[in-house]
């Protein structure tokens, strides 16, 4: 089987090239040919092809879908948080008119692929764990508070709507091992503007590469599943930095956030815990625990933790001066006034 790969060269699009490529699949990867992308193609696993396109431009994809014949396409290409609220422009355009051309594309092909979708559970907008128990689920209703969830449940109506075989996979909190990308300062400061109590299901690249590789073939056309790791993911988002970085020695480096308001039905991010029983029966994809992860996570920083252990102390002082609610008003944790003021508008009326 050929799969075609968009953003190929993404946290998850890497995985699910070298999970495909490690089951035998003819694999073919495509993303915008930048340097830092060459250099990524680079360490991809023998066998894989690389084929840059801008998906934006309808002929690039045309030329791409009729060279390739793909049997499935795993779409993952996108403009994500924060950097989608600073480009709402580019951000459609890759997000949903993107998906568009691909679909149009493939639908043009003697033997149409099957499409999977990657989406989000942004597309369920704020959830107020204080007033809402229970979990998602696919047939919860879409409500999205912000562009991103916008463009997920905009781009799921295309897949939805095409002449095509599809399955959508609805992600959840994607978490690395890979050290080298925890302790971004936009990641940072960005997790610390969540609010601390959110629930969130975090789940394990690999787990989540892993899904997609099984959703090209197994039985589950016209699914929406949703893609989180088991119970032990299912988290507060106040714990997940904190234990990260205790798990690189990084013990109290992180400054505390603050608290949901309990009274607010908007002041919450877009997460939330998932019912991912459908999603495990039909593809098998969870194989990473949350304590396995931190294990794993602790076992890769080897030698440094010592030394973030060491620098935690004043790394916390510098990282409490520049959070996003230092000298902060209100009691409650604001969200998307804190997006707003750091990275743009993140509202979903454009999408």
């Amino acid at each position: 089987m050929t799969v075609l790969v968009t953003g190929a060269f993404g946290l998850v699009g890497s995985a699910t090239v070298k999970q495909l490529a490690a089951e035998g699949r003819r694999v073919v990867a495509t993303d915008l040919d930048i340097p830092g992308n060459r250099e990524a193609a680079g360490k991809l696993p023998p066998g894989v092809q690389v084929r840059y396109a801008d998906l934006t431009d309808p002929a690039a994809v045309d030329a791409l879908i009729g060279s390739v014949a793909p049997e499935a396409v795993i779409h993952l290409a996108a403009v994500i948080p924060p950097l989608i609220y600073t480009r709402r422009g580019l951000a459609r355009k890759v997000n949903v008119d993107a998906t568009a051309h691909l679909l149009a594309a493939a639908a043009k092909q003697p033997t149409p692929p099957r499409f999977v979708q990657a989406s989000s559970i942004a597309v369920y907008g704020a959830r107020n764990p204080h007033k809402i128990p229970d979990l998602l689920t696919a047939e919860t209703p879409p409500n999205p508070s912000d562009l991103y969830g916008a463009h997920k449940l905009a781009s799921e109506q295309l897949v939805r709507a095409a002449e095509l075989d599809w399955v959508i996979l609805r992600l959840g909190g994607v978490m690395t091992v890979e050290v080298a990308g925890l302790m971004n300062f936009d990641n940072l400061y960005f997790e610390g503007l969540l609010p601390t109590d959110n629930r969130l299901n975090t789940v394990d690249v690999r787990d989540v590469a892993r899904a997609f590789a099984a959703a090209t073939t197994a039985p589950v056309l016209g699914e929406t599943l949703l893609i989180g790791g088991d119970e032990s993911h299912r988290l507060r988002q106040g714990d997940v930095g904190s234990a990260v970085a205790a798990a690189m020695g990084f013990v109290g480096g992180l400054p505390i956030g603050l608290k949901g308001d309990p009274a607010s039905d908007t002041n919450w991010f877009a997460t939330d815990w998932m019912d991912s029983t459908r999603s495990q029966e039909a593809l098998g994809f969870q194989h990473t625990s949350w304590p396995d992860l931190l294990i794993e996570t602790a076992d890769r920083t080897g030698w440094k933790r010592p030394l973030l252990r060491a620098a935690a102390p004043l790394a916390r002082i510098f990282l409490e001066r520049r959070a996003p609610y230092h000298r902060a008003a209100g009691p409650y944790a604001d969200p998307w006034g804190a997006i707003a003021a750091k990275w743009g508008d993140p509202s979903p009326e454009d999408a």
